[in-house]
């Protein structure tokens, strides 16, 4: 008999235990207060965060929505995993990691706001002592960074959707497919890999063209790496492929926010739809800076910071991304 009262006892204590990590683990959740570390998410640079970094996401969907914090490293958050073609439900996505489809609110955030403005263009070594000559593997990291080892396949035809290091899933509702309502990234830098032979990105960074409404602040999409190399000689060239740092709303899309974002290394480094309000953007080393596609409703910009871009503001062409143009 004691041995049986001994044995409900330590069962009841574990199970006692359980539900007080659970409890913590929901209170965490509703004061903001959940990051990826919860989730098993190192932020070391050589361990692969992917999934640990998906299931942080993942859980804040099921519940219904909420933010998923991400604590500054030094070395980054690794995101490793080739991307996936399609969601769990058969969704085409291209993308490592997935804001799963539903009525939810998903914000992803970081410690503090991203470093904005990499160096832009190769400089020298000609002895000024003000600035150092570009070298690759000198781009530090300085903010809170996801940055990705993965080479995308290339996508040369215009109207195919694009890879991305996160993306929402093609969804049904609306022109612009949505599948999410509400998508909210701050404080976080996304770096795609620029290997040093190709010199052009195959990844796009990040793809909200299937959430209805968009808000971003203080936030980068940019390479892993440096614009080029002076010692080497080389520099980011054309891009065959049709690369995104950050597609917001497609058409139809409710009210935008875009507020202090960089983007540089893209073919189109961001592309913006109608109700879009935007200000403080920074694009560097793109070939159409700012584009715009599917806008028959307003579009304001305040102020563009534009280095080194073959096209600042671009009308995009009509079937880009499967987009009615302007």
């Amino acid at each position: 008999m004691k041995k049986c009262i001994a044995i409900f006892a330590v069962a009841s204590a574990i199970f006692a235990g359980c539900a007080v990590k659970t409890a913590s683990f929901e209170e965490k959740s509703r004061e903001g207060r959940l990051s990826v570390f919860d989730f098993g998410a190192k932020g070391d640079g050589v361990t692969d965060d992917t999934a640990a970094i998906q299931r942080g996401i993942d859980y804040m969907a099921e519940r219904g929505g909420g933010k998923l914090y991400f604590p500054y490293t030094p070395k980054g958050y690794l995101i490793a995993s080739p991307g996936r073609e399609f969601d769990d439900e058969g969704r085409l996505v291209r993308a490592q990691l997935v804001i799963p489809a539903g009525k939810h609110v998903i914000e992803l955030e970081g410690e503090f706001p991203a470093k904005i403005l990499y160096e832009y263009q190769v400089r020298p070594d000609d002895g000024d002592p003000h600035f150092v000559p570009t070298r690759f593997g000198n781009a530090g990291c300085m903010s809170v960074t996801l940055h990705s080892t993965w080479d995308a396949p290339e996508v040369h035809d215009m109207k195919e959707r694009p890879w991305a290091m996160l993306a929402v899933p093609k969804g049904t509702m609306c022109e612009g497919n949505f599948a999410v309502p509400v998508v909210s990234i701050k404080n976080l830098e996304f770096r795609v890999h620029l290997d040093h032979e190709r010199m052009y990105p195959t990844t796009s960074a990040v793809n909200l063209d299937n959430s209805s409404r968009v808000i971003v602040a203080d936030s980068q999409f940019c390479l892993d790496e440096m614009v080029g190399d002076w010692d080497s000689k080389k520099e980011l060239l054309e891009n065959p492929c049709h690369t995104v740092g950050l597609m917001c709303s497609g058409p139809q899309s409710d009210d935008q926010i875009i507020r202090n974002v960089a983007v540089q290394g893209f073919k189109y480094g961001i592309i913006l739809s109608e109700h879009t309000k935007a200000e403080h953007i920074y694009v560097h080393n793109c070939e159409y800076g700012v584009g715009v596609t599917s806008a028959t409703h307003p579009i304001i910009i305040d102020r563009v910071l534009a280095q080194h871009n073959q096209r600042i503001f671009a009308a995009l062409p009509n079937g880009l991304f499967g987009r009615r143009g302007w």
